[in-house]
């Protein structure tokens, strides 16, 4: 009967903890998102660890940084979540804060306009139903597209201002 006890103790105290981790790791808000275009991945994390992985598709040029308005390249480089946007033709959008001060003098040297209007969204609207299909090519016109039920978790982890790091 003892050991039946210490079991069940033992047990109750793993279970918690177990599960009071997993909860702390899915309740929390994301406080960088790092992006690996190579890899063609999204990374929510949260005081140093990864909270959310999500696959992604980029722009229909994704290899090298954004240069010019129109290029179809998804930038890299260290920027910020400034906004977040419900009426976008996306299934909601997060606004990325590019271009920064190194995009813009880059672009003087070969164009007259860096572009902007960089976002994570969704899919386009009404075209939902594509599901993770989406990411079998690169399809966007710079921006990060994800699902829109992963745009729905991502919309509700990650606050106005979050760094993003987008690289190569």
């Amino acid at each position: 009967m003892y050991r039946v006890l210490i079991f069940l103790v033992i047990f109750v105290f793993i279970d918690t903890t177990f599960f009071k981790s997993l909860a702390d790791i899915s309740f929390k808000k994301s406080d960088r998102i790092v992006v690996l275009k190579s890899k063609r991945l999204m990374l929510l994390m949260s005081e140093g660890k990864i909270i959310r992985a999500y696959k992604i598709a980029l722009g229909k040029n994704p290899v090298g940084p954004k240069t010019c308005a129109g290029d179809k390249k998804t930038p890299e480089g260290v920027y910020k979540i400034d906004s977040k946007k419900s009426d976008s033709k996306f299934y909601k959008a997060l606004h990325i804060s590019y271009p920064n001060e190194d995009d813009i003098r880059r672009s003087q040297k070969v164009c007259s306009s860096p572009g902007g209007e960089v976002m994570i969204h969704g899919l386009p609207n009404g075209k939902g139903k594509i599901g993770k299909l989406h990411r079998t090519i690169d399809w966007t016109d710079g921006c990060i597209a994800v699902t829109n039920k992963e745009m729905d978790e991502i919309w509700d982890l990650v606050p106005d201002g979050t760094p993003i790091e987008i690289k190569p």
